[in-house]
């Protein structure tokens, strides 16, 4: 029989999954990645012996036999770095108060208590949903494609799922934002709403973060993000796959409604079995296909009302060791400052002195990021402006370093700032999005009831990736790779295989 060929548009995760688990199944596998590295998204970039991180906090599946642990496994992710666990996820402090988020519920609710005694009962039921999700397997809902699922499947699915179900209609409908406003305690009022980085988040999402933090089974991996993607990569390319890079793909060439390739932007033409897009999805749907096939649903998917997360993050490196300092704090300002446009009530900083490989020693690198409105920047690209308003933003931000840390202001030896534009640049997401769609409660319900991964009338072609796993999850982007795979084997009358690493 004639080998198959699977054509991948992106490397980053979800594309080199979906090669990996193509290649563990016989297919000859091709990945067209636009960036001259990996990872896509998943990535970090040196500057002066500082390694600026871009991606992972903390990576679902580090803890041995715990969720996601076994497919990072099959994709050769973690067996050769170690895993750095926190027993702190951040501060948050107004000046005045501090709040220690920690990962072990039992010692977060007694630290919270102590700041807020009245505040005991709502502590009391978030902390214990907290230690209820600990248990929970996350993926049960990704380890096979729901539209392959036999009955037995079904029924083991629902009794997995069975315990949670209160819960996640009652957390996953909460915002952090609203279940702050429980609060009594006027600076927990405030605090609980930074809690998980963004207010709109679902308070289920950071339950299952600090369970899953508190198990150790989300940790950072030593190395940081572009070494976990080489890592990826290699395991790939030890599986027989081929990689073309700066490679950008124009578009996707179909035949009576069936994609037989791509066309490269040097008008190079590639011919394949099946298409898997792993990249942006806007520009999948509305570029690489001309908007061809569509339905309402799709249309209003992408008509911009769905909340996206664009971001502006300024890195870094410092000739001071850090290392005695919370490695993540977020401070809450007494009054707002004016940010690319935008006023900002609170300011986090990150340094990563907890993995050492990504700083010269006795020196730190300090991250920020700051949420911000790609279009503010898209109408000063490539103008003087745009740099200039690069350099304030910095500029900013160092002088409250300098506030919190002094003499920090003269110990800085690079600043790197990246806007929503440098993540478009590389990756080619729309709005510069980092995670695809923002999760949200709104979103919420499409993470759970799932994304169709096909287009409408469109044969032998797939979609995986962040745009169709809301949240920007990097364990997610690597399952919709893999179900990919295992739905073309489905479709193939192939029996889906996995082989270790």
């Amino acid at each position: 029989m004639k080998e198959k060929k699977i054509l991948i548009i992106g490397g980053g995760i979800a594309g080199l999954a979906a090669g990996c688990y193509a290649q563990m199944n016989g297919y000859k596998t091709i990945i067209f990645e636009m960036h001259n590295l990996p990872g896509g998204l998943c990535t970090a970039w040196e500057r002066k012996g500082y390694t600026f991180d871009g991606c992972i906090h903390y990576l679902f599946g580090t803890g041995e036999g715990q969720p996601f642990n076994q497919m990072w496994k099959e994709l050769g992710a973690l067996q050769h770095c170690s895993i750095i666990n926190h027993h702190e996820y951040q501060r948050i402090t107004d000046g005045d108060h501090s709040l220690i988020i920690y990962t072990n519920p039992s010692r977060l609710e007694e630290h919270l208590v102590e700041i807020s005694p009245e505040d005991r009962d709502l502590i009391h039921q978030f902390c214990e949903g907290v230690n209820q999700f600990t248990q929970f397997d996350m993926e049960v809902m990704y380890q096979k494609p729901r539209s392959l699922l036999t009955g037995t499947e079904w029924a083991e699915f629902g009794r997995k799922m069975a315990p949670y179900l209160i819960p996640m209609a009652r957390w996953g409908q909460l915002s952090a934002g609203e279940f702050a406003a429980h609060f009594k305690h006027p600076f927990l009022k405030r605090a609980i709403a930074h809690m998980f980085s963004w207010d709109e988040a679902p308070v289920m999402m950071g339950m299952c973060l600090l369970a899953y933090m508190h198990t150790g089974n989300a940790g950072f991996p030593a190395g940081g993000s572009l070494e976990f993607a080489r890592a990826v990569e290699k395991r790939f390319l030890e599986l027989g796959g081929e990689i073309y890079y700066n490679a950008q793909v124009e578009k996707i060439l179909v035949e009576d409604d069936v994609a037989i390739g791509v066309r490269l932007y040097t008008d190079e033409i590639h011919l394949g079995d099946w298409v898997i897009s792993a990249c942006d999805g806007r520009g999948t749907i509305f570029d690489l296909l001309e908007g061809r096939y569509l339905n309402k649903q799709i249309q209003r998917m992408y008509d911009g009302h769905l909340p996206m997360h664009s971001m502006m993050q300024v890195s870094l490196g410092v000739n001071r060791d850090l290392a005695a300092e919370p490695h993540w704090v977020t401070h809450l300002l007494d009054e707002p400052v004016l940010i690319a446009g935008e006023p900002h009530h609170e300011i986090g900083v990150k340094h990563y002195c907890f993995d050492p490989a990504l700083a010269p020693p006795g020196k730190s690198v300090v991250e920020l990021i700051i949420r911000t409105n790609y279009a503010y920047w898209q109408r000063i690209y490539g103008r003087r402006p745009y740099d200039e308003e690069q350099r304030q933003v910095s500029g900013i931000i160092r002088d409250y370093l300098e506030e919190w840390y002094p003499g920090l202001h003269q110990q800085v030896e690079v600043v790197d700032e990246a806007t929503p534009l440098s993540y478009e640049r590389y990756t080619g997401n729309w709005m510069g999005s980092t995670c695809g769609w923002l999760l949200t409660k709104e979103t919420m319900p499409m993470l759970i009831k799932g994304i169709p991964k096909t287009l409408p009338k469109l044969k032998n072609f797939f979609m995986a990736g962040q745009w169709v796993e809301p949240g920007g999850s990097v364990p997610l982007a690597a399952a919709s790779g893999k179900n990919a795979i295992q739905t073309i084997c489905s479709l193939d009358q192939k029996e889906f295989v996995v082989l270790l690493s």
